[in-house]
């Protein structure tokens, strides 16, 4: 890791590195963005919680005040939550400009990524990847987080990617960069709200020795980026299917309607979905990043164990 002037690592994170330690990087956008006060930190509390409970160190990332912070305070966390949407949501192109004017940002998985990469941090735990948009053969609409796998090296933790994408496409993506995306438990990538997606995915992972084997045999190959382990939410949470893409095509028609376009396309669909399902698809994604949380801590111990 080379000194960076950017770059604020939290002294226990710091340590934990140093120690060999297992360490999972948790985005921030979920707290910004992805949910109201004060239910944002209170999930972002409880998801560094359970990591801590399977003996594993958190490391929330999110830039303060030009600053990127590599294992924020409890301080720092509430301060996300309480401000909102008012934290700039920061993907890759947007980096060095919050930094520049020592701007706050909310980490995205591609940013989260780019921080958990410069800090030494392997496994990182998130809700949903981004990926190929719904029509995005006409509007180019792809995004950063599918070409930040590409080229980081970082085992990213999710339940697939988010059912409001084209699924298909961001598989055909992921594949042509050479991203391995394996299913934890299952050979369907998941669709986020859902356990069901109809999609076949490269191969499966029966526990975490598993997942930790496969990324290191990738990592000391040599090969570029990173990898995705799909876990399906469990399936008392999951939502049906069908039911989940009626309200996704509700949710899309009124983006299109009002004219939403870029990095506001998602928060938009999701809390429209949110308001679709009368709070179904919230409790849903508390429960996908709590699951996601613990799986990741558990590989995350099996790496350092078998380096």
């Amino acid at each position: 890791m080379t000194e960076n002037r950017y770059l604020e690592i939290n002294p226990e994170v710091a340590a934990a590195l140093a120690g060999k330690q297992a360490v999972v990087a948790l985005e921030s956008t979920i707290i910004s963005h992805g949910m109201p006060y004060p239910q944002n930190v209170e999930t972002a509390l409880a998801v560094e919680k359970i990591v801590r409970d399977q003996g594993a160190v958190p490391a929330t990332i999110a830039i303060i005040k030009g600053k990127i912070k590599v294992g924020c305070s409890r301080q720092e966390i509430a301060y996300l939550g309480q401000q909102g949407h008012s934290v700039a949501k920061v993907s890759r192109r947007d980096l060095p400009l919050i930094l520049a004017q020592a701007q706050d940002g909310a980490t995205t998985v591609a940013t989260t990524m780019i921080a958990a990469g410069l800090a030494g941090i392997e496994v990182f735990a998130t809700g949903g990847i981004g990926g190929v948009h719904r029509g995005a053969e006409t509007t180019m609409d792809i995004s950063a987080d599918l070409e930040e796998l590409a080229n980081t090296p970082v085992l990213v933790v999710c339940a697939g990617a988010k059912s409001i994408l084209d699924l298909a496409l961001t598989l055909e993506y992921l594949e042509t960069k050479g991203v391995p995306v394996l299913g934890y438990q299952t050979d369907e990538l998941p669709a986020f709200f859902t356990r069901k997606s109809g999609f076949k995915i490269d191969g499966r992972l029966q526990n975490p020795q598993e997942a930790a084997n496969t990324w290191l045999a990738k990592k000391h190959c040599g090969l570029q980026g990173g990898m995705v382990i799909a876990n399906p939410l469990p399936p008392e949470y999951s939502l049906d299917f069908d039911y989940i893409n009626e309200n996704i095509e509700v949710a899309l028609k009124e983006a299109e309607a009002q004219g939403i376009k870029g990095k506001e396309v998602t928060p938009f669909l999701l809390a429209k979905i949110q308001e679709l399902t009368k709070g179904q698809s919230l409790a849903a994604n508390i429960q996908i990043i709590y699951n996601n949380a613990l799986l990741a801590s558990l590989i995350a111990k099996e790496i350092v164990a078998d380096e």
